[in-house]
């Protein structure tokens, strides 16, 4: 099998990894944010969830861990890719203007000129 072709199979599950991330980084914060407003919108005292507070704050952390841990993994897969000596550009194809369309993970081959 062409080099290219293995390297885009890579890529192509590289982005939708990294996306899988950004998106549950999106889930747990709006999740957050949600927990926060019942609290108000109940008139609860702030002890009540604390604990659940308290882990989606470790989630979270865990989640930007694991985002930068995927960012260094496609750095080091571009490095890789060029000892490889596969020049082409491997480029995600994504709508600027929409979440759900950068979380979808869709990517393709770009000549590099």
């Amino acid at each position: 099998m062409e080099k290219v072709f293995v390297a885009q199979r890579v890529a192509t599950k590289l982005f939708a990894t990294e996306n899988a991330v950004d998106a549950a980084m999106v889930e747990t914060a709006e999740l957050m944010a949600d927990l926060l407003k019942a609290r108000k919108d109940l008139g609860v005292s702030a002890v009540v969830g604390d604990r659940a507070a308290s882990k989606l704050a470790d989630a979270m952390a865990a989640l930007s861990e694991a985002r930068s841990a995927m960012v260094e993994a496609h750095s080091e897969l571009n490095e890789t890719k060029l000892r490889l000596g596969i020049r082409t550009k491997l480029a995600g194809f994504e709508d600027k203007g929409n979440l759900e369309g950068r979380l979808e993970g869709r990517a393709g081959l770009r000549e590099v000129v």
